[in-house]
């Protein structure tokens, strides 16, 4: 939703930041923040998580938006 290739190790230099938070932005305008959804299923045990994709990219929003303010990259690598 960024336009980045999603290779790990990866990374977004600081003056890609707004365009790549632009773009998930927008990209996430149809997937409301909501709360989380507990779903039980036919077994009082069974119960199910729905987490919407606009509550799941609020960290990254975060992440991103406080690399944008202090003009730094962003780097990942694999654990």
């Amino acid at each position: 939703m960024m336009g980045h290739s999603g290779t790990v190790p990866g990374a977004i230099l600081a003056d890609d930041i707004p365009a790549a938070l632009e773009r998930l932005q927008h990209a996430l305008e149809g997937s409301p923040v909501e709360d989380t959804e507990m779903h039980i299923g036919g077994q009082a045990e069974e119960v199910e998580e729905h987490v919407s994709l606009g509550n799941r990219a609020l960290p990254l929003i975060e992440l991103l938006a406080a690399a944008k303010t202090k003009h730094r990259d962003v780097m990942w690598e694999e654990m």
